[in-house]
């Protein structure tokens, strides 16, 4: 078993939850506890992955004083309310991306966080895969030279039903909170600074909610980002960082292993492979649990903030308000 073997509960049992329960596997750990709302669903599951515990009502997660982190994987439109009330039980937790509808729900978390001495932070793949680390080191080492442009794009084909959680008003749905927060956090990642000016183009879907955007950035060190995204046009995840002595292309950024350099002067190119695509929720638990035990914190919560800031900045800008902000 790990050394630091926390109890983690998953509040949620959709393709997370089950990623959750094998990462933990694959360190040797187990999931303690599953809360759900629908219990037949949380017994199947806690019984596919021999969890120890399942509730009967979903709050009882809060209550149980042997959970140590908690993973919340429901939809985001719910994150806030699970949020306060884990928090305000002094549990550490780690919740799936978006990690709330707007800037005013994350600052509302982060308060409670620290009112409460817990770790808190968002699950974001990017901010844990080795790539990015090896990537992050490379930049400052200046050996690409200084960076100029960021280009990003990720487009999914999705069916046009307006009721699908991708469509649904209801449930937050649209582009920007769904695969958009994976394309901000990129460029978070590589920015020096966090933008200063944003201007986008959006086409909403007829539910309402962002169905196709464009969003351009920059910051004061004069640094541009460009961003595609669209949930009915397929579109390869693919992830772009000029420097004036090269460039860095990435590819399935969300979980990226492998990076691929072409440097200027003569065109030559340089692969880079770091980590495994498949063990994304390993590294995320590792970092977790490394925060919790107070070895390091490496969950980069303050990028999260910029992320959601421009998130809320945008759909201020498209008059796009979900039920919950009415």
């Amino acid at each position: 078993m790990q050394e630091n073997n926390y109890r983690w509960a998953t509040l949620g049992t959709g393709v997370i939850a089950n990623e959750l329960a094998q990462a933990l596997q694959a360190r040797g750990q187990k999931l303690y506890a599953v809360a759900n709302r629908t219990y037949d669903k949380g017994l199947a599951f806690a019984q596919k992955y021999a969890i120890e515990k399942v509730y009967t009502d979903i709050d009882q997660v809060f209550e149980d004083e042997a959970v140590n982190i908690i993973y919340i994987s429901t939809p985001h439109n719910t994150h806030i309310d699970f949020l306060r009330k884990a928090l305000r039980a002094g549990k550490h937790v780690l919740c799936e991306k978006s990690v709330t509808l707007n800037s005013q729900e994350l600052e509302e978390a982060i308060a409670l966080a620290k009112e409460h001495q817990v770790i808190f932070a968002e699950a974001m793949t990017i901010f844990h895969m080795p790539i990015y680390r090896r990537l992050a080191m490379l930049q400052a080492s200046g050996h690409l030279g200084d960076l100029k442009l960021i280009q990003m794009n990720f487009g999914s084909y999705k069916d046009y039903d307006m009721s699908n959680r991708f469509f649904n008003r209801q449930l937050a749905g649209g582009a920007l909170l769904d695969i958009g927060v994976y394309a901000l956090s990129f460029v978070r990642w590589f920015m020096e600074t966090k933008d200063s000016q944003i201007s986008s183009q959006v086409r909403l879907a007829p539910s309402g909610v962002d169905e196709q955007a464009g969003i351009l950035l920059t910051n004061p060190a004069g640094q541009l980002a460009t961003i595609t995204l669209s949930l009915h046009a397929k579109q390869p995840k693919r992830g772009l960082i000029v420097f004036d002595k090269g460039y860095i292309e990435i590819y399935d950024y969300p979980r990226g292993q492998k990076a691929v350099i072409t440097y200027t002067d003569d065109g030559h190119q340089e692969v880079i492979e770091e980590g495994n695509t498949l063990e994304a929720l390993q590294y995320e638990v590792a970092d977790m649990e490394e925060a919790v035990s107070g070895q390091s914190n490496h969950m980069f919560l303050e990028y999260s903030q910029d992320v959601m800031q421009i998130m809320t900045d945008l759909r201020k800008d498209w008059d796009l308000v979900y039920p919950e902000e009415e």
